[in-house]
């Protein structure tokens, strides 16, 4: 399949069949929006300017394709606009994804609306630690149906509670977007160097993938 590659200054893009993606620096625009929402403020452990914005064509839960959202650190921008063109083409749904300013930085609502996201300048869940999403080198993928589980085995959203037991069942797109060992998009992500939370021992955060920060 041929792919075109197009880098511009402060843009670029890549097209991949009906696939298309853009990557941008932090405009005004997107720029007023993370402020207004919260999702990065003065203390962040990285700047704006080290951070894109990427617009991505999606397959969705309807079978339908769509326009989608995230901002990522800049080192990882084109990996991920890669991986992603791959799990469209795979024909991989995703509900939905938006900036996680749209939700007021609230990692519990955006996880509500079972909504794909990256960066989020945010401590690690239970930790005062940052977090990889504050770095721009995490992404959480349909959280509902690919839930974070405590040590306790607590999961906090209701509607993921039926996603405990991790198997394919039925080829309905909230089955499809379930992620299990062994997925392409496992394999995708663990070729770029990524890891996934699903391999964690004491906890499970099937939804997660990030990339090590040397800092």
């Amino acid at each position: 399949m041929k792919k075109t590659l197009l880098l511009l200054t402060a843009t670029s893009s890549l097209l991949l069949a009906a696939y298309t993606a853009h990557t941008a620096k932090i405009t005004p625009a997107v720029k007023k929006r993370v402020l207004k929402g919260g999702s990065w403020h003065r203390g962040c452990p990285v700047p704006l300017s080290n951070l894109r914005y990427l617009t991505m064509t999606y397959r969705g839960f309807d079978g339908r394709d769509h326009r989608g959202e995230m901002i990522v650190h800049a080192s990882v921008a084109q990996e991920i606009t890669q991986i992603f063109g791959e799990l469209y083409r795979s024909d991989y749904p995703i509900r939905k994804m938006r900036l996680v300013s749209d939700y007021r930085a609230s990692d519990f609502a955006s996880i509500e609306a079972d909504n794909t996201s990256a960066f989020n300048c945010r401590a690690v869940t239970g930790g005062t630690k940052w977090s990889n999403h504050s770095y721009g080198k995490a992404i959480d993928i349909n959280p509902l149906e690919n839930p974070y589980i405590s040590r306790s085995g607590k999961i906090a959203h209701k509607r993921s509670l039926q996603y405990r037991i991790r198997k394919h069942k039925s080829s309905a797109s909230t089955d499809r977007a379930v992620i299990v060992k062994g997925d392409t998009i496992v394999h995708l992500f663990k070729q770029k160097g990524w890891r996934w939370g699903g391999d964690w021992h004491s906890i499970k955060d099937y939804q997660h993938f990030d990339k090590p920060v040397r800092k």
